[in-house]
C-alpha cells in the first residue's frame, strides 16, 4: 500500500510546465523525478522568446519562489508591437508605459534553464525517452521500467502519457511556420534589427505574415507564416511528403534543401516589399518548416488514477495570445499545490488530481478554442481585420485584473 507522506512522482517532460510542478512539489518537501528525452537542457535550440502574463505565468513563477529570477533576464521593452501592411507602411504601433510588467518577455531557453537550476541536482533524469505509460508503469526507449504511484504528463503536443488517456491528437490548424534566424543583428542585420525595434513585428497579408521577434544576446528570430497545405514544401518538388510538414531525401532522411525553400517562400510573398523580403532573404536558419496543429477542444478524458497531464500534452492549441506557456506553467503549479496539500493532511493524492482536472480541462479549452478561432481569423482570405488587433494596454489591465481575483480566490 502506497504510503501517503511519501508518493513516487514522475513528471514525463522537462518543459516548463513539467519542471515548474517539479519545483513546487520540491519546496512542498514532495520528492519528484522528471525524465526527458534531451540529451541536457542545453541539447538543442530551445526556439524564441515568450510573453508571461500576469495573471498566470507569473502567478506559478511566485508559487515558485521564482520571481526575482525571472526578473532578472524578463525583458519588459519586449512588449513592444508593431503592425506593417506588406509595403512596410505602420499600421499600428504600440509601446509599453515605463515599468509595464503584465507580460514581459523572456527567452525560451532562459526560462527552462532557471526552472531546471532550480531543482535539485539529479532530479532530472536526462536522455530518458519514453515509450510508454501504462498503470503508473513506464516504459523507456533505452529498456528501462519504472513504477510510479502518479504520472505527470508534460510531454509536450504529441504526448506519450496523453495516449494512455484518450486518442484524441493533435490536427493541422492549416497554418505553417517557417523559422527565420538572426544573430549579431545590430551588426550584421541593421535593416531587420530597425524592422523588429524593442519587441515584435507583424507584416500582414493575404493569408500570410511576416513576424519578427526581438530575443536577448542581439538575437531577433523571425517566423514565415502563412496558409497552405500540410505537404506544401513536397507539393512544391522539395522532397517526398515526410507525414508532418518536413520532406525527406532519397534516402528517408528528413532534409531541407534551403535554398530552394528560400526560393519558394519569395514566390508565395512576392508582393511584399524588399524590405520586408530581408526576413526571407538574409536568415541565417535552415528555414525549417514548423507546421502548426492543435487538439481538439474540449479534450476530455475520463479521470484515472495515477495518471494526469498538464501544458501541451492535455492542450496544445496555436501560438495565438501566447497562452500555451503561461497555461503550462499555471497547471504544473495548481497541481503541484495540490498534491502537496494532500501529502501535508494525509488526503488521496488522486483527489487532488481529480479536483485539479476539473479546473485545467476547460481551462485550456477554452483558451484553446480562442486561439484557434484567432489563427484561422488572422490567415483568412483579405487578412486580418484591424479592429481584430488586441490592443496591448487593455490586455495588460484585463491580465492584472484577473491576476488579482486569481490570488483573492487562492485566499
Amino acid at each position: 500500500m502506497t504510503d501517503l507522506s511519501r508518493p513516487s512522482i514522475a513528471v514525463i517532460g522537462a518543459g516548463p510546465g513539467g519542471l515548474l510542478a517539479a519545483r513546487v512539489l520540491q519546496l512542498g518537501g514532495v520528492d519528484v523525478t522528471v525524465y526527458d528525452a534531451d540529451a541536457s537542457c542545453g541539447s538543442r535550440d530551445q526556439g524564441g522568446t515568450l510573453d508571461l502574463h500576469a495573471d498566470s505565468g507569473q502567478i506559478a513563477l511566485e508559487d515558485a519562489n521564482l520571481t526575482a529570477e525571472f526578473a532578472a533576464v524578463a525583458r519588459p521593452e519586449g512588449q513592444a508591437h508593431r503592425l506593417l501592411d506588406p509595403q512596410g507602411t505602420v499600421l499600428v504601433e504600440q509601446t509599453p508605459a515605463p515599468g509595464e510588467t503584465a507580460a514581459p518577455e523572456v527567452d525560451r531557453a532562459q526560462l527552462r534553464g532557471m526552472l531546471a537550476e532550480s531543482l535539485i541536482p539529479g532530479t532530472i533524469r536526462w536522455w530518458r525517452r519514453l515509450v510508454s505509460a501504462h498503470q503508473g508503469t513506464l516504459t523507456f526507449e533505452d529498456g528501462g521500467v519504472e513504477t510510479v504511484d502518479l504520472v505527470i504528463g508534460a510531454d509536450g503536443a504529441w504526448s506519450r502519457v496523453r495516449a494512455a488517456l484518450t486518442d484524441a491528437a493533435p490536427t493541422y490548424t492549416g497554418v505553417t511556420f517557417v523559422e527565420a534566424l538572426f544573430t549579431n543583428v545590430t551588426r550584421r542585420h541593421p535593416e531587420v534589427a530597425a524592422l523588429v525595434g524593442d519587441g515584435h513585428m507583424w507584416a500582414n497579408g493575404d493569408g500570410k505574415t511576416l513576424v519578427l521577434q526581438r530575443n536577448s544576446g542581439d538575437v531577433v528570430r523571425g517566423y514565415i507564416s502563412f496558409r497552405a497545405e500540410l505537404d506544401w514544401l513536397a507539393e512544391a518538388g522539395l522532397g517526398a511528403a515526410a507525414g508532418r510538414g518536413g520532406v525527406l531525401d532519397p534516402s528517408g532522411t528528413i532534409a531541407t534543401d534551403t535554398e530552394q525553400v528560400r526560393a519558394a517562400l519569395r514566390r508565395r510573398f512576392a508582393e511584399f516589399s524588399p524590405e520586408l523580403l530581408r526576413v526571407i532573404d538574409d536568415t541565417e536558419g535552415t528555414l525549417p518548416n514548423r507546421p502548426i496543429f492543435a487538439l481538439p477542444t474540449p479534450t476530455t478524458w475520463a479521470h484515472q488514477s495515477g495518471i494526469t497531464l498538464l501544458g501541451d500534452a492535455a492542450h496544445v492549441m496555436s501560438p495565438f495570445g501566447g497562452n500555451g506557456v503561461n497555461l503550462a506553467l499555471l497547471d504544473g503549479a495548481e497541481l503541484a499545490r495540490g498534491i502537496v496539500s494532500a501529502v501535508r493532511t494525509g488526503t488521496a493524492i488522486d483527489d487532488a488530481v481529480r479536483a485539479y482536472e476539473e479546473r485545467m480541462v476547460p481551462r485550456g479549452a477554452a483558451m484553446g478554442k480562442a486561439a484557434n478561432d484567432a489563427i484561422a481569423e488572422h490567415y483568412a482570405v483579405g487578412g486580418p481585420d484591424l479592429d481584430s488587433i488586441p490592443d496591448f494596454d487593455e490586455a495588460a489591465e484585463q491580465w492584472r485584473t484577473n491576476a488579482a481575483e486569481y490570488r483573492a480566490n487562492q485566499n
